[in-house]
């Protein structure tokens, strides 16, 4: 491990992210306990961890994986299904413990303290002679290496992602509106379609919820810099500062008092039973909501343009299949790693869940040409005043800031425990801190 890196660690360990000592009694058990031999012909197993599980994602994996025995039938696959908010803690326990899956579907912003810690397989050399190499995002690639220390392939992206605005399309005809167009139309909607029988919409109060504000927060704002030249986060910009009054005030008088504790299932569950007109997520929300409404109930439309007139999304907002460094198969377990990013498997979960394939040979399917939340997503990349932001991913710390940091900051706010300002001032600082530890420990 290189000093810069050493110093990191000890970064990490001083703010208190590494966990010591065992897993939890519930952690799966790893590769060190499953494996046999590597040896041609004789029994292989691997561990699978997906980071999202439940009923909707669960069954595409298990079907993927079954897939992948059939064609590697020397080779098992235990799928292991983490709850999304638990996932991060239990990878925390098991990497410290060194007890890893082989293989696991990973969230990007989990990379760069994952790699530090020395938790993950270099997949380079594996990708180099791969064909993926010419298939897979080039973009995305090129995003998972930049914002690692050491610039290497710690991941490869299965799936792309794009926050939006889902609308009851059914309601806004029945009131005679338009799908909002600008932030102004946004509010002015929620108030209108707050009736008796229906909230206007359904705020993310619980975990999770930090990814998602800060989303709207840039989308309002048009700003792109996350922290700029001098070290100064903009989270706590005057523009985000009236956003989030005017967005914070919908709670209770537009929205459930449910939503200072709903994470993502509640709030999807929210707009899908029929309760709020408008809900904020992702395209990757689609899977849910086909199941629970008509194809004529709900719609997918982009984010309202900032004040400036175009479009921001966030940069990096995608998800990986990565291998464990702890692996005791590491060329079995690329070989699943290459397996769920074939233009096959990509497909199958892509459509399923409702979002977009990094792998090229995908992109002329016919589920790709009639999706309507994906032809959505298209339009707001393909814009070209489209503007990204990126988060500091490259922060170890960064995800733990807006878990344990944010997530309950965003409750005080609800709750009137503490003010906008204060809040983003908070935020703000934590990432400034985080960022002077970074930069020291790059000397």
């Amino acid at each position: 491990m290189s000093k810069k890196a050493l110093k990191l660690v000890s970064a990490l360990a001083l703010a208190g992210l590494f966990i010591t000592g065992c897993g939890s009694g519930d952690s799966a058990s790893t590769s060190s306990d499953a494996s046999k031999s590597t040896d041609k012909g004789e029994e292989v197993n691997l561990i699978f961890w997906d980071e999202n599980s439940g009923p909707d994602r669960t069954p595409i994996w298990e079907k993927l994986i079954d897939d992948f025995e059939k064609e590697n039938p020397n080779i098992k696959v235990e799928y292991v299904g983490l709850p999304k908010d638990e996932a991060k803690s239990k990878l925390d326990a098991a990497i410290a413990a060194k007890d890893t899956p082989d293989v696991a579907s990973l969230q990007s912003s989990w990379l760069p303290e994952f790699s530090i810690r020395g938790a993950l397989l270099p997949l380079d050399d594996y990708f180099k002679k791969s064909e993926l190499k010419d298939l897979i995002n080039e973009g995305s690639i090129k995003f998972n290496r930049e914002i690692v220390q050491d610039n290497k392939l710690y991941g490869v992206p299965y799936t792309q992602n794009l926050d939006i605005l889902w609308i009851r399309e059914d309601v806004f005809a029945e009131n005679n509106l338009n799908a909002p167009e600008s932030w102004d139309d946004f509010f002015t909607d929620v108030e209108k379609l707050t009736k008796d029988d229906m909230y206007g919409y359904t705020i993310r109060g619980g975990a999770g919820g930090s990814l998602q504000l800060q989303r709207l927060m840039y989308a309002y704002s048009g700003i792109t810099e996350y922290v700029n030249k001098k070290g100064k986060s903009t989270v706590n910009d005057p523009k985000h500062v009236e956003f989030l009054e005017k967005y914070f005030a919908l709670y209770q008088k537009n929205t459930p008092k449910s939503d200072i504790t709903n994470g993502y299932k509640e709030m999807v569950a929210v707009f899908d039973t029929g309760k709020a007109a408008v809900l904020h997520h992702n395209i990757g929300s689609y899977g849910e909501h086909s199941k629970s409404l008509e194809a004529n109930q709900f719609e997918a439309v982009p984010l309202p343009k900032s004040e400036e007139g175009n479009y921001v999304a966030e940069g990096g907002n995608t998800i990986g299949i990565s291998a464990f460094a702890n692996s005791e198969h590491p060329e079995e377990s690329w070989k699943l790693v290459e397996f769920l990013n074939s233009a096959t498997s990509q497909s199958y979960w892509n459509e399923k869940i409702g979002q977009i394939p990094t792998n090229s040979d995908v992109l002329n399917e016919d589920w790709i040409k009639d999706a309507q939340h994906i032809k959505v997503a298209f339009e707001v990349y393909d814009d070209p005043d489209t503007k990204l932001y990126e988060p500091p991913f490259y922060l170890p710390d960064y995800r733990s800031i807006l878990d344990n940091k944010v997530d309950p900051g965003i409750q005080a706010v609800m709750s009137g425990e503490k003010t906008v300002k204060a809040f983003l001032d908070e935020w703000a600082k934590a990432i400034e801190d985080s960022k002077v530890k970074y930069d020291e420990a790059m000397e």
